[in-house]
C-alpha cells in the first residue's frame, strides 16, 4: 500500500465538500505550477499541546491516517510569528530552525518575507493560549482583532490579498468580529474561520439533510463558559442552520444566560427539554454515573491560573432564532466531559437525531487532522468549506450570552444578530476516515 495517500485520495475518503479541481484557474495559488502554496503562520504561542504546535506542525510534519501511512499537506510553511515565546516552554523557535522556516519578528515580516510588499499566498491565523487578560464577561481578550488588522495593513499596502483562516471564533468582541468580516469584503479575500467541532468524527455519523423541519436542538458539552462555550455554540449552530428556516434568516433574536438551580428550573418550566438531554446523553462517552445535578456541583476544575472560568455548576445558553426556534447549550461540567447534541425533528418523518462530536484526547488530539485537511483545502481552492458567517453568528451569540450573564441572566435582544444570513452547504465536511487502523487480528 502506498505509504504516501495523494490529496486527491484523502480528500475522497474524507469526504471534500469542494470539487477537487486542477489550480491552473485558481486566482490564489500564484506560480502553483512551478512551487507549492506558502503560508504565514501568526500565532500568540507555540508549546506543547497548544493550537499552533498541532496546527503548524502538522503542516510541517504530516499526520498519520489510519491504514494509509503519513500524510503531507502540500503547502509550505515559510514563516512563523510567535507573539510571546518564553525561553522556558517554546517549542516554535527550534521547529522553525529545523524547517528551515523564517522567524518572523513581525505579523508584517511574517507576509511579506522581509521584501516588503505581501510574498504568500495565505496565512494562518492561531491566537489560541498565552498569557491574556480576562474581562468581567470571562473572555479571554486573545488578539484575533489585533492581529487580523495587521495582516490587512499588509493587503492593503501591497494592493492584493490572499486567504486567511482564523482559529476559532473571530473575536471575543462582535463588533470586532463584525469589522474583520466587512474587511474581508471590502479587500475582497476569503476568510474562513472556526474549530474543530464541525468537522471531527460524528459517532454515530450524522448528517441531517437540508431543508428539514426541526422543533428543538440541545447540546450538552463541558469547560470553560467562554473558551469551550464557544465549542458548545458552534456544535448548536452548525446543526440549526440545516434546519427549514420558512424563509426566515439564519439569524438570532434574543439570547439569555442561566446559571445554577435556574437551569433546571428552566426545565421544569418547558424552555429547554429533558427528554432532548437524554438523547444527547446516551451518546457520551464520559458519562459520569449518579445524580447530575449532584455531579456538577460536586465537579472541581484541575489547577491552573484560568480555573476560575471552569465553573462548578450547570450553565445554560437559550438561543431564540428569528424563524422562531428555540435551542439550548448547557455546560455540565462533572457531569460530562466531551460534546453531544440532540435535534428533534418534525415534519413527515419525526424523531431525534444525535450524535458525539468526538474529540480523540491528546497527546494526539486527532480532531486537528480535519481541521488541518479543510484548511489545506480552502487554502488551496479559496472556496471555504462553510461560510464565515456560521462562525460570525456562533461568537455573537456566545458574546451576547455571556453579557446575559453579567447582567443578572437578562433576556438580550440581539437586533446586529437577527438579520444575519447564510446557506449552510450541503455536505458540512465532518470527516468520514476511519478512527483507527483496521488490520484484522489473527484471531
Amino acid at each position: 500500500m502506498n505509504s504516501e495517500p495523494t490529496r486527491r485520495e484523502f480528500l475522497q475518503a474524507a469526504g471534500s465538500t469542494v470539487a477537487m479541481t486542477t489550480l491552473a484557474g485558481s486566482s490564489f495559488a500564484t506560480e502553483q505550477q512551478n512551487r507549492p502554496l506558502r503560508i504565514a503562520a501568526v500565532t500568540t504561542v507555540y508549546h506543547y499541546l497548544s493550537h499552533a504546535y498541532h496546527i503548524v506542525g502538522r503542516f510541517l510534519d504530516g499526520f498519520e491516517i489510519p491504514g494509509q501511512g503519513l500524510y503531507k499537506p502540500g503547502v509550505e510553511v515559510a514563516s512563523l510569528f510567535i507573539e510571546q515565546a518564553p525561553e522556558a516552554t517554546d517549542l516554535g523557535r527550534p521547529k522553525a530552525k529545523k524547517h528551515g522556516v523564517r522567524l518572523s519578528p513581525s505579523i508584517a515580516d511574517a507576509l511579506t518575507l522581509g521584501t516588503g510588499a505581501l510574498a504568500v499566498d495565505a496565512v494562518l491565523l492561531i491566537a489560541e493560549h498565552g498569557d491574556y487578560p480576562f474581562n468581567n464577561k470571562l473572555q479571554k481578550l486573545y488578539p484575533r482583532h489585533r492581529f487580523f488588522q495587521e495582516i490587512t495593513k499588509v493587503f492593503e499596502a501591497s494592493g492584493r490579498s490572499v486567504p486567511v483562516f482564523n482559529d476559532k471564533h473571530l473575536s471575543h468582541s462582535r463588533t470586532e468580529a463584525n469589522a474583520m468580516v466587512a474587511a474581508a469584503r471590502k479587500l475582497s479575500f476569503p476568510l474562513m474561520a472556526g474549530s474543530s467541532l464541525p468537522i471531527t468524527w460524528r459517532l454515530p455519523a450524522l448528517e441531517i439533510p437540508l431543508g428539514r423541519r426541526f422543533e428543538d436542538v440541545l447540546v450538552a458539552s463541558r469547560g470553560d463558559i467562554e473558551i469551550f462555550g464557544f465549542h458548545a455554540l458552534e456544535t448548536l449552530q452548525c446543526m440549526a442552520e440545516r434546519r427549514d428556516r420558512r424563509g426566515k434568516t439564519q439569524g438570532v433574536v434574543a439570547v439569555t444566560c442561566l446559571e445554577g438551580d435556574e437551569v433546571w428550573k428552566a426545565a421544569d418550566q418547558g424552555v429547554w427539554s429533558r427528554e432532548l438531554l437524554s438523547h444527547a446523553l446516551e451518546r457520551s462517552h464520559s458519562l459520569n454515573p449518579g445524580d447530575i445535578k449532584q455531579n456538577t456541583v460536586d465537579f472541581l476544575a484541575p489547577e491552573g491560573k484560568d480555573r476560575f472560568t471552569r465553573l462548578r455548576h450547570p450553565i445554560a445558553f437559550i438561543v431564540e432564532y428569528a424563524d422562531g426556534l428555540r435551542a439550548t447549550a448547557l455546560i455540565l461540567n462533572g457531569h460530562v466531559d466531551d460534546t453531544t447534541v440532540a435535534v428533534k425533528l418534525g415534519g413527515d418523518s419525526p424523531g431525534v437525531a444525535s450524535t458525539l462530536m468526538y474529540l480523540p484526547a491528546p497527546p494526539g488530539a486527532r480532531f486537528f487532522d480535519p481541521l488541518v485537511l479543510r484548511v489545506e483545502e480552502f487554502f488551496k481552492t479559496g472556496k471555504p468549506t462553510y461560510p464565515v458567517e456560521r462562525t460570525l453568528l456562533t461568537g455573537g451569540i456566545l458574546d451576547a450570552a455571556l453579557e446575559s450573564r453579567i447582567l443578572g441572566h437578562k433576556r438580550i435582544q440581539t437586533p446586529d444578530l437577527a438579520t444575519m444570513d447564510y446557506q449552510a452547504p450541503a455536505d458540512s465536511g465532518f470527516i468520514r476516515t476511519p478512527l483507527s487502523g483496521e488490520r484484522k487480528n489473527p484471531v
